[in-house]
């Protein structure tokens, strides 16, 4: 009873410690996720952030729900270890992170399962091989698909298939069709912080693999305004010339 106490108390600490936009993300999430796009902790000071999160989830949902809340938290787990080059360990939490977005939709399907399962398989793709990559990287679009035929307005799923065109390795990329889509979401999405940092910078560094500083400048800026401490888009800002 005293742990279950314990895990509501955190729930009710993150709610009110956060600014309460119009976020789709569970407010006892919103703790982990910035920590993992602020950059001012590591991944093993994330880790205890991470499992007290998970825990506590568990105490308040159940179902399809507590699935995708925990498919949620392996991602942004696995997102803080790739930050860190520590791709064994975020292998660990986006298999994780599938596999319940995976147990989600098999008990209910939802746009937020579908987008889920595409966005921790995008993310092993890039710790796995080449071949794996090769093997299932046409499915993110294809889950991501899934989930704009439920909500047609679900930014990450629109991110998603964006993003090949601006990440993908030449020939395979098409920086210009990526910087079309992205300005479509910010139009056309229902984007919470995070997917406006992901679109902005996204849009920057496309910018910047066309060797067009002056226009990636102001979404790099623009990003950093959402996160100023993120170093990814900090380097990408200081490296233009």
């Amino acid at each position: 009873m005293i742990r279950k106490i314990t895990y509501f108390m955190i729930i009710v600490t993150c709610f009110f410690s956060v600014t309460l936009e119009a976020e789709s993300l569970p407010v006892w999430l919103i703790p982990l996720r910035e920590a993992v796009y602020e950059q001012i902790l590591n991944a093993d000071e994330i880790k205890p952030i991470y499992s007290n999160i998970s825990t506590a989830a568990k105490v308040v949902l159940s179902g399809s729900a507590l699935d995708i809340a925990l498919s949620r938290c392996e991602y942004f787990m696995g997102r803080a270890y790739l930050y860190e080059e520590r791709n064994q360990e975020a292998r660990v939490h986006f298999e994780e992170g599938m596999r319940l977005a995976e147990k989600a939709l098999e008990a209910s399907p939802s746009a937020a399962a579908w987008a889920l399962r595409a966005e921790n398989l995008a993310h092993l793709c890039q710790v796995n091989s080449t071949s794996f990559a090769m093997a299932n990287g046409l499915n993110v679009e294809r889950y991501a698909r899934n989930a704009l035929a439920i909500d047609s307005r679900n930014a990450l799923a629109q991110y998603l298939i964006a993003a090949r065109w601006v990440y993908a390795p030449w020939p395979f990329n098409n920086h210009r069709r990526g910087i079309e889509m992205m300005t479509e979401i910010i139009n056309n999405g229902n984007m919470d912080k995070d997917d406006r940092f992901n679109v902005y910078s996204s849009i920057g560094y496309a910018y910047i693999q066309q060797r067009r500083p002056s226009e990636a400048r102001p979404w790099l800026q623009r990003s950093l305004e959402i996160y100023p401490t993120n170093k990814f888009v900090a380097e990408l800002l200081s490296n233009i010339r």
